[in-house]
Formats: structure tokens, C-alpha cells, sequence
């Protein structure tokens, strides 16, 4: 098999999956050139050493120490010290749309790629990476309109997840850099921990305080975005705000149809109709999946399609809406690897996945 197909195969055994195209076939000739493809194919998603590296690849040590300190350089692998040494692991391809995306520039590769991801959203990525019943991201309301409910979880308030996060960086959201259909703030996407510190770095994100973190979050309210973050109740590698328009999830579940695409919150938006003056404020500026709807001069509230982001009470001139729990939330997996191993077993990916782990 061609190296080029064979690692759309490695790449597509991960919970995001990657779906062959000629697109993304494309996207990896630019990404992993001349022996670079060779030596991402002798890696894992788990950390690997150089030394370990080198025993699957057919190159001298000088070269893959080369070779990998340059694809580390440019974000299309991850890499940080461990107790073994210096170690490297294969990114998926979401996260190879995002660091290609993150560094803007004028070069004609830039351009190429913007123009190749943007086709391979349309081919496959999109509908790959929504769950088949678990989804990767879920929503994480505005916290204004849930801190005082009882008996709220840590992992459903947005600043918790910020301030237990160790080191946070921020970075412009590659899916607004490659859509460009709308208009707001670019720098919104965040990465903590160990992936934040490779960002860093490598000059792809800047470092942020926990406290301009929570500034640019309620600027991204004050703009109507949605938080997402990983669909789990430990620490959050990621939290994006997204756009409707733009985003990869919120595309899947409006365009696509898929209502596995995202996790809605445990929360749903109630309307005390008394308070509603039916002006709408709710419903044409705010709310970015259709749940709300003016009857007979009031806002009415479709909890099945509300997906809990809080949005629309934030803005509610006569503070009709509240933010409710629902009766039956849904279960958030408790840490990444369980999210994972759920999602593969219900794509049926497990067993290729464990082989690309066990290299």
C-alpha cells in the first residue's frame, strides 16, 4: 500500500477517525514529505522515544532525530519529555486542521491547505467526527445562568475547568480561519496541560492567566459563541467557542443532522411566560439550533433540541428564561480514555486502534 493510504489508515483507527479523500491525501503530501511519512507511520498515538522510533524505520539515527524535531517544529506531531527521554506521538487529524491553521501566513502552502481542509470537512471529516452515540465534545453553559443551581457538578461550570487547568494557552479557531463566514473573535480556542506547553512552545498559541482566559470567555458570550469542551468530567484538554456557521460539531448537528455530533449540557431552557414580553431578543439573536420559537406572543422552548448553552438567558431583557437541569441528563464519561474506548467500540474501531497503540 502506498505510505500515503497506509497512514490515512493509522489515522483513521483514532476516535476522530479519517476517512479517506483525495483531499486529505493531498493535505499529508504537504504535511509529511519525503521520509516524514515513513517515520510517521513507525509512531504511535502514545508517546514513543526516539530510540523506539527508530527500531520501525529504516533511516539512520541522525535523520528520524532530524526528521522529527522538524515535525514537531511545525505541529504535526505532538512531543514533550518523559521519564524515558524525549517522546513523540501521532496527533489525530482534527488536531492536524488546528495546528496547520494556528500559525497564519502568506505562503502558498498555506493558501493550498486552507483550501484542502476546508473540501475535506466537506468530504468526510465533519460526519467522522461526530459520535455515533458518544460524542467527543459536549456543551459547557454560561455560567452566570447556572452557578447558583443545586447540586451543579464542577465539571459543568465553565471557570472550575479554567482554573484547575495548570498551564492555558489560547489560539485562533481553525475552523473560522478556514470557513470565513462570519464575523466573530478569532482568538477563542483554548488548550491546557502538557499540549498547552508543546503550543507554546512551538509559537502556535500564546500563554494566558486563568483570569484573561475568563475575560476572552465572556467576550465569546458577549458574541454569541458556544463553549465546548471534551465530553468528560475530568480535566479538560480543550475548550473551543463556537460558531454555528464555522464549527466542526455544531455543522454536524446542523447540517449534517446528527444529534450525536455534540453533547447538550444537563441544562435546557425554560420560559417563565409571564416575564416574556415576546420581543425575541432570544430567538434571533442567541439561540443557534432552533429550540425557541415565538407562539401566540411568547417564547416556547423545544428541551429536546435546546442543547443547554445558556446563550439565550444571558440576554433575556425581563429575565424570563432560567437554565434547568434536566430530568435525565446525559452520562458524560468520566476521563478521556473511557470517552475513547467508548467511541471506538461504537465505531467499531477498538481493535484497529490497540494496534496502532501497541506499535
Amino acid at each position: 500500500m502506498d505510505h500515503y493510504k497506509a497512514f490515512c489508515s493509522v489515522l483513521d483507527a483514532h476516535p476522530a477517525g479519517a476517512p479517506f479523500s483525495e483531499a486529505l491525501e493531498e493535505i499529508l503530501h504537504l504535511l509529511f514529505p519525503g521520509d516524514e511519512i515513513r517515520i510517521a507511520l513507525a509512531m504511535s498515538f502514545a508517546l514513543k522515544t526516539t530510540d523506539e522510533i527508530m527500531q520501525r524505520v529504516d533511516l539512520s539515527p541522525e535523520e528520524v532525530r532530524e526528521h522529527l524535531a522538524a515535525m514537531a517544529g511545525k505541529g504535526v506531531i505532538f512531543s514533550r519529555m518523559t521519564k524515558r527521554g524525549q517522546g513523540y506521538a501521532l496527533i489525530p487529524t482534527t488536531s492536524l486542521c488546528e495546528r496547520t491553521m494556528q500559525r497564519s501566513n502568506s505562503s502558498p502552502q498555506y493558501e493550498r491547505l486552507k483550501t484542502l481542509w476546508k473540501q475535506y470537512r466537506a468530504d468526510g471529516m465533519i460526519a467522522s467526527v461526530c459520535g455515533e452515540v458518544t460524542p467527543l465534545m459536549r456543551i459547557i453553559p454560561v455560567e452566570s445562568e447556572v452557578a447558583h443551581t443545586p447540586n451543579i457538578l464542577p465539571h459543568e461550570v465553565v471557570s472550575n475547568l479554567i482554573r484547575k487547568s495548570g498551564t492555558i494557552a489560547v489560539s485562533d479557531c481553525s475552523c473560522r480561519v478556514i470557513e470565513q463566514r462570519c464575523e466573530a473573535p478569532m482568538e477563542t480556542c483554548f488548550n491546557f496541560g502538557s499540549m498547552a506547553e508543546f503550543l507554546i512552545d512551538k509559537s502556535l498559541a500564546r500563554r494566558v492567566s486563568p483570569e484573561e482566559a475568563l475575560a476572552i470567555l465572556d467576550k465569546t458570550e458577549e458574541a454569541g459563541l458556544v463553549h465546548c469542551g471534551d465530553n468528560t468530567t475530568d480535566r479538560p484538554n480543550k475548550i473551543c467557542n463556537c460558531c454555528p456557521c464555522c464549527c466542526l460539531f455544531l455543522k454536524g448537528l446542523l447540517e449534517i443532522g446528527n444529534f450525536h455530533a455534540v453533547a447538550a449540557s444537563s441544562f435546557h431552557a425554560w420560559v417563565e411566560t409571564e416575564k416574556c414580553t415576546g420581543c425575541e431578543v432570544c430567538c434571533e439573536r442567541r439561540c443557534r439550533v432552533g429550540a425557541l420559537a415565538l407562539e401566540n406572543d411568547k417564547v416556547q422552548v423545544d428541551a429536546h433540541t435546546c442543547i443547554g448553552c445558556g446563550l439565550c438567558a444571558s440576554v433575556c431583557p425581563t429575565d424570563a428564561i432560567e437554565m434547568k437541569k434536566r430530568q435525565a441528563p446525559a452520562q458524560t464519561p468520566p476521563t478521556s480514555r473511557d470517552m475513547a474506548v467508548k467511541v471506538l467500540t461504537e465505531k467499531g474501531r477498538l481493535d484497529a486502534f490497540m494496534d496502532v497503540m501497541m506499535r
